[in-house]
């Protein structure tokens, strides 16, 4: 594993029955970068997401975080990498309704024995810069589907995880919300110096990350930077990192 790799992938295949929905698959994540990983309904992008994440083991393969094996770990020690090492955006955000916002955030740090005062102080720390100020008491039932998505990326950040992984992350939103969305998601991950790796079916998604990973019959096929992404982030570094020098100035 190489010294700017964070993630890693090595043969890995996974089956369910007579499926194959990894056929031996080899992948690296950098550090710092943005990877969409493509392809068809059944193709088995969904699968790699939920093997590199320690969600699910594959049959047979490798998966190394920061050079330390994690596939062979047991479910316990998978779960605190889960809840410490990764960040996980869903389609539907997965918010818990009866929350307010910010304990919806914090809730990963009060997992890790963090305590529930300290934990929602770090997590209000994040309602400023992604937009969010003046609803850190709302109900997810109370927000829009795209202030939803930002408290999902806050949850998903607040942790300082080395990745953060995205299933379909504008799914459930209109293409505008779905534009923004993906901008923050990018912006906030890459100001954190995260690596993220975000499965879509949308070329407009991938067209945010600096790769593509194109999945086909349990097979990868890596592609180039998008073509759409000329432009698409630039700037984005210095907005970031204005919205944290306003925040830190409070």
């Amino acid at each position: 594993m190489s010294s700017h790799s964070v993630l890693e992938g090595r043969g890995l295949k996974k089956s369910f029955g007579p499926t194959v929905a990894l056929a031996g698959v080899d992948l690296t994540i950098h550090r710092g970068e943005a990877v969409a990983i493509m392809g068809p309904s059944g193709s088995g992008k969904s699968t790699l997401l939920h093997c590199l994440a320690g969600i699910m083991r594959p049959d047979s393969g490798e998966v190394h975080l920061l050079g330390d094996r994690i596939d062979t770990l047991g479910e316990r020690r998978r779960s605190a990498l889960r809840r410490t090492r990764f960040g996980f955006v869903f389609q539907f955000g997965q918010l818990l309704p009866e929350l307010p916002a910010e304990e919806n955030v914090a809730l990963p740090l009060m997992l890790g024995d963090v305590s529930r005062r300290q934990a929602v102080l770090q997590a209000r720390s994040w309602f400023g810069p992604l937009g969010l100020g003046g609803m850190e008491g709302r109900r997810p039932g109370e927000l829009s589907g795209g202030q939803a998505q930002r408290v999902a990326i806050a949850r998903a950040l607040v942790t300082r995880p080395a990745v953060v992984f995205a299933d379909e992350p504008t799914g459930a939103l209109d293409q505008a919300t779905g534009h923004d969305t993906m901008r923050i998601l990018v912006e906030a991950t890459k100001h954190n110096e995260a690596s993220l790796v975000v499965v879509t079916h949308d070329p407009h998604v991938a067209g945010w990350c600096d790769r593509v990973v194109e999945v086909r019959d349990g097979f990868i096929l890596t592609g180039p930077l998008p073509a759409q992404t000329s432009g698409q982030t630039s700037g984005w570094a210095s907005g970031w990192a204005s919205g944290w020098a306003q925040e830190g100035s409070r």
